[in-house]
């Protein structure tokens, strides 16, 4: 079969695409036919060795994939060859075939395709996780979503409207921001033309945002201090900005309000049950047609390292993915 390697930590332009064996099945693993794979901004992290977790060389990036089941572990029960399925993976998805626990392969409604299954896990997983269960968010308060064109992000303006939220999305251009309002964005704010803080006071009446969705960090995140409502939750997803920021202590206490980490991956580790019982939840919202994957770009498996240039160069809108089949 063939797989986008990474033999040495470097840029997207050092991972070859060679031929390797087909990968054997462990008996609670599931080995899965790709047909598309998502690309996100932690695959760019992991073949520079500057993510949190580490495979041995050579590998595959690649988190997340749609496809049908070729084989089935021992102890694996409720899946079956031939099925359609999404899974997640954290790495090797970005290959002809891939293996998966068991317990992070889902069964596919019809009206999902592949296509959309790649780009569903990681930013919508991440941001289910965010505003159900780290930042609780209710109908009718008002959500600030920054980076909020990014895959991240705009998930985030898309199910926030869908959970009856008041959404504020925030980019650098108004081309990018106009997918955010197509998506249910209540109000735009162009940060290369006017300041967070200002404009999220001025469209919430003086009061402020009650949750905040940052993927962003830096001076996102200095801002969300700046305009976030008493009792306000400010969820740090990241840090696409490329600077860690630090919170001042005295408005957290003024402001008598929350910063909370969001850490997916870790808690779908922890409790797999919870994960999986969201991702039903996600999958049937697809299937209704309440959520709708946003894939601006898709690129064969041979122009993996092109995908990631154009991820890096902010130029991707909602997700991009990998056709292998």
């Amino acid at each position: 079969m063939k797989a986008v390697l990474c033999k040495a930590y470097g840029p997207p332009e050092s991972l070859v695409l060679e031929e390797v064996p087909s990968p054997a099945v462990g008996p609670k693993e599931v080995k899965v036919a790709v047909h598309y794979a998502g690309l996100n901004f932690p695959d760019t992290l992991i073949i520079a060795g500057t993510y949190q977790f580490k495979p041995p060389f050579p590998f595959s990036p690649g988190m997340e994939v749609g496809g049908t089941i070729l084989e089935v572990g021992k102890d694996v029960s409720g899946l079956k060859v031939g099925q359609r399925v999404m899974a997640t993976t954290g790495h090797g998805g970005f290959a002809e075939e891939v293996i998966a626990p068991a317990e992070k392969v889902y069964p596919l409604p019809d009206k999902v395709s592949f296509e959309a299954a790649a780009a569903i896990p990681v930013t919508y997983g991440t941001t289910y996780h965010a505003l159900v269960d780290r930042g609780h968010l209710k109908p009718g308060e008002w959500l600030l979503v920054h980076g909020a064109t990014g895959g991240v992000g705009l998930n985030a303006v898309e199910m926030g409207k869908m959970l009856g939220a008041k959404v504020i999305a925030t980019g650098g251009s108004d081309e990018k921001l106009a997918i955010a309002k197509q998506y249910g964005a209540d109000a735009l704010v162009n940060y290369s033309k006017e300041k967070i803080r200002d404009r999220v006071k001025e469209i919430t009446g003086g009061t402020g945002a009650d949750v905040i969705y940052d993927p962003v960090g830096g001076d996102a995140f200095d801002e969300s201090l700046r305009c976030i409502n008493w009792d306000g939750r400010l969820l740090v997803i990241g840090f696409a900005s490329g600077r860690i920021p630090e919170a001042k202590a005295n408005l957290v206490l003024l402001k008598s309000c929350q910063i909370v980490g969001v850490f997916w991956g870790a808690y779908a580790a922890r409790d797999p049950k919870a994960a999986r019982a969201a991702f039903e939840k996600i999958l049937n919202w697809c299937a209704e047609g309440k959520l709708k994957p946003h894939i601006s770009h898709t690129f064969p498996l041979d122009k993996v390292p092109e995908a990631m240039q154009t991820l890096l160069a902010r130029k991707v809108i909602g997700k991009a993915v990998i056709k292998v089949r």
